[in-house]
């Protein structure tokens, strides 16, 4: 009999009042690893009475000593890394070496917040009148939320979690239930480092709690991370509410290979983009745009690559791809693939029903690689999420750029080329809220907001570093005045 996870509130983990449960499955096995409740409105609630109550105490707590168990945090990340990176590999189905990076992408984050005593300072102006001085200062919103999804569970919680506890408010989480034991991991982490109870919970589930959240009424704001569909439901009832609301959706990312690039680095990066992670990633590359006299040697190459990657359990040092999540997941790409070869492309690579050694149960679909994919295919303009590249052809830089901003989304554009006009006009044309110049992740450190433009994001303050800290303090502008005649005469 597996275990079931438990929900970590008010400082203590407590069994879920929910009847339901979910399997928490291996993706490389099939392997049930745990259970996780289906947690709902009662549960969501105890969660938030709770925060509400920690709020009163947590936010008159000064800024230098809130973040001091977010110092404790970071100690303890990198000590159990390696653990967490394991889990993460095991329920996710990413390799090692990709679920480390995401969670030195989480300690960055950790590390960013603790400056908050400096970011949330405000701003003042003397003498804004004779003898009236106005300043304006940042104060926490309460009790605030976040919705994050199973492809990066060590790492997106972290680009919210930090900033709200350091800003003075307390943070609820709902983690994906796909992905739900590096979270709980996370929480004894959480819990060992000191924070009071109350000021950050843990939640499982699926819909019904996320409806909960949404929905109630000391809840200030949410930040979510997902599909485009859900994101604006999320958006549409968390505003409806009245709350705040940061919503990142999908993506479908172009990224354009000029003539002049280095061709060998060009296809290397661009491989590790479209096939890394399974292509499960809001900033995978999806569509590789070719221009003029680029076109056959990155398409030998990009064969190659596709053709010479090694799939398998992450945990295998040797192996540079896992698994997509789930069977439902691997059907549905393999569903598009066909629907895109329908629609006229050419299958290159293909990627579909192929197994691994040992491991035939698992949810593996290969790199795969589709050529003269039309502008208007629903292969070119849905995101697949899988290790599923696109390839399209353009005679100029022109045509190239037309073809990046003829879609809805707007996560992420790359060129690789050695101009700099080039790269300068890209930058300034695209319609992208994070651009690469010879890089073909464009992921923003700590220190820079993770942007999004389109229908690849909801809201207008975008998650990590001083966008963060404006999404979850509230301004307040105090106008003085202290007429000398009140002063008492010594």
């Amino acid at each position: 009999m597996v275990d079931r996870l438990q929900n970590f509130i008010d400082g203590n983990w407590r069994p879920s009042r929910a009847d339901q449960a979910l399997d928490v499955v291996n993706p490389a096995t099939s392997e049930v690893l745990v259970q996780v409740p289906l947690s709902s409105a009662p549960d969501v609630n105890q969660a938030v009475e709770a925060a509400v109550r920690a709020f009163v105490e947590w936010r008159q707590t000064p800024a230098g000593e809130r973040i001091q168990p977010l110092f404790a945090l970071k100690a303890l990340l990198e000590k159990h890394l390696d653990d967490l990176a394991l889990t993460i590999t095991d329920e996710c189905g990413k390799t090692l070496s990709e679920s480390k990076g995401e969670l030195r992408r989480a300690i960055e984050n950790v590390e960013t917040a603790c400056g908050m005593p400096t970011m949330m300072q405000g701003v003042n102006a003397e003498d804004i009148a004779r003898g009236i001085d106005e300043f304006m200062i940042r104060q926490p919103l309460g009790v605030v939320a976040a919705i994050t999804p199973f492809n990066f569970p060590g790492m997106i919680p972290f680009w919210f979690l930090p900033y709200a506890v350091a800003t003075g408010n307390c943070f609820l989480l709902k983690p994906s239930e796909r992905v739900p034991i590096t979270s709980a991991k996370i929480f004894d982490l959480i819990r060992a480092a000191g924070f009071p109870p109350g000021v950050i919970q843990l939640v499982h589930g699926g819909k019904e709690a996320v409806n909960a959240i949404l929905d109630h009424p000391r809840i200030r704001a949410i930040s979510f991370v997902g599909s485009t569909p859900t994101a604006k439901y999320v958006y549409s009832r968390a505003a409806g509410n009245g709350k705040r609301a940061q919503c990142q959706g999908g993506a479908k990312n172009p990224v354009v290979v000029m003539p002049d690039a280095d061709m060998e680095m060009a296809t290397r990066i661009l491989a590790d983009s479209a096939f890394g992670c399974a292509g499960q990633r809001c900033l995978a590359a999806s569509v590789a745009i070719t221009v003029s006299d680029a076109r056959p040697a990155l398409t030998d190459q990009i064969m190659a690559a596709a053709h010479s990657r090694k799939v398998g359990y992450g945990g295998n040092p040797e192996v540079e791809m896992g698994p997509v999540i789930s069977a439902q997941s691997k059907a549905r790409v393999e569903g598009l693939i066909a629907k895109g070869e329908s629609q006229g492309a050419r299958v290159l690579v293909d990627g579909r029903n192929r197994k691994v050694a040992g491991l035939e149960e698992g949810y593996f679909v290969f790199p795969t690689v589709l050529d003269e994919v039309r502008p208007d295919a629903e292969i070119a303009r849905t995101e697949i999420f899988g290790p599923v590249l696109s390839l399209m052809h353009a005679g100029t830089i022109d045509e190239a750029i037309a073809l990046v901003n003829d879609r809805s989304y707007g996560n992420m554009a790359c060129i690789f080329t050695s101009s700099g006009a080039h790269a300068r006009r890209f930058r300034y044309e695209v319609n992208s809220g994070n651009v690469g110049i010879n890089v073909g992740v464009a992921a923003p450190i700590a220190n820079f907001p993770f942007s999004g433009w389109g229908e690849s994001f909801f809201g207008d303050l975008h998650a990590q570093a001083h966008h963060a800290v404006e999404f979850y303090t509230q301004t307040k502008v105090v106008v003085e005045r202290w007429p000398k005649t009140w002063s008492r005469k010594f």
